[in-house]
């Protein structure tokens, strides 16, 4: 792979929000590219922390309707918003797939937790990366919703829920990156 199209990759990663989103169904065999390359991230002690539950078709239509569900019984009244009820469920219903990120947590702690959240985080990152590459817009939300849904789909032991990844093909233009110079976020040391 030539370097210059590794570094055009990240620099045009961005998050996608679904409402962009078209109804342009997405291969299922690009999905199990997605899930394969997040499963080569790096993690400390190879604990390979990732999980995904992958909701498409009609499950996302039980997904939207509990994390509504969830919102509407979490917010207070003086907080709450029908118009916010019902994005969550829309972002959830215009994506063709939304992938549910879990931490599965080391049953030894063998590596502090933050260490396997920086693995899963790398993980997702790999998904992303690759879904960028294959023209799909991406966008990992954690509403404070997550105890909840964590709850709400039964996970395994040391297990639980770290966002929402909503991806499908997308209509939104290219935009520049917004990020300060690099150089000014590195100290060398060199002697």
């Amino acid at each position: 792979m030539e370097a210059r199209l590794l570094n055009e990759l990240i620099a045009s990663r961005r998050s996608i929000f679904p409402p962009v989103f078209t109804e342009q169904p997405v291969d299922r065999a690009i999905l199990v590219q997605l899930l394969e390359n997040a499963n080569w991230a790096p993690n400390h002690r190879k604990t390979e922390p990732w999980r995904f539950q992958v909701f498409r078709g009609d499950a996302r239509q039980r997904l939207a309707e509990f994390m509504a569900r969830a919102y509407r019984e979490q917010t207070p009244e003086a907080s709450f918003s029908e118009a916010r009820e019902q994005k969550v469920r829309k972002n959830i219903l215009k994506s063709d797939t939304v992938i549910l990120i879990i931490l599965q947590r080391d049953l030894q702690e063998r590596v502090p937790e933050w260490e396997e959240v920086a693995a899963l985080a790398a993980a997702v990152q790999n998904l992303w990366l690759t879904a960028t590459a294959y023209g799909l817009g991406g966008y990992w939300s954690t509403p404070s919703t997550l105890p909840a849904l964590t709850d709400w789909l039964e996970l395994d032991p040391g297990q639980r829920c770290l966002g929402l990844f909503y991806l499908g093909y997308h209509e939104m233009p290219s935009l520049p990156g917004e990020r300060g110079p690099s150089a000014e976020k590195v100290v060398w040391v060199e002697e």
